[in-house]
Formats: structure tokens, sequence, C-alpha cells
């Protein structure tokens, strides 16, 4: 995979961001040989992986005095919780010590949650 992307305007005129590859395919022929030139691949990259991983829904952190942070729900209350922050797509997140398994994360918290603020799961 190539360092850096470019910007490139598509045949319908829609800014693109691309960024060159070159890769192996690795199922078996039968399932390729009949691709050509010119034909459209969809494909999918497993850029990082590992076993017994804690992750949560990316949009339950934010960041707070320069520290990653979530709610957890605690008794019905909102609990404030620093934690430490593995492997992030952007989507998910890895949690590497601040949270336990189980532990029900509030997604999306906006101004009105606080420690200690009253909750109530949907």
């Amino acid at each position: 995979m190539e360092p850096v992307g470019f910007t490139k305007i598509s045949a319908l005129g829609v800014e693109e961001q691309r960024v060159l590859i070159i890769s192996d395919i690795t199922s078996p022929p039968e399932e390729w040989q009949t691709l050509g030139d010119g034909y459209r691949v969809e494909s999918r990259f497993i850029i990082w992986e590992d076993r017994d991983v804690l992750q949560i829904p990316a949009s339950a952190l934010f960041r707070s005095d320069g520290k990653w942070t979530l709610f957890v729900m605690q008794d019905n209350k909102a609990r404030r919780r620093t934690v430490t922050v593995g492997q992030n797509n952007g989507l998910s997140a890895q949690i590497l010590d601040g949270l336990a398994e189980n532990e029900v994360v509030i997604t999306h918290p906006d101004d009105t949650i606080d420690d200690g603020v009253r909750v109530k799961r949907r």
C-alpha cells in the first residue's frame, strides 16, 4: 500500500480520495481465473487483528483533559471513566484499561450527560 493517497475527479465529477495498492489474490484460482483486464474487484483488508479484544463503539469515546474518556452506566447513573485506547478504526476501539467486560457504555454522550446524572437504558 502506498504511504500517501491522492485526490481524483471521477467520470461523474465526484472528488474521490484514492490510494494505490499492490495485492495478491489468496483465494483458490477457480474463484478468480475468469477475471480479465479492467474488471472491478471488491476487497477487504485486515489491518490488525487479535484474540480476546475488549472493544466498544468509538462513538462512546471523547477527549477530556487530553485523555480518552467514556461514560458507563452504573446503578442507573452515568459514571465518567478514563480509559486506555489501543487500536481505533473510527468505528470501534480497543480498550486496554479502565473498562471491564460486560459494563454498559453510553454511546454518543451529549452535554446533558455528566458524572452522577441519572440515565435509563434504551
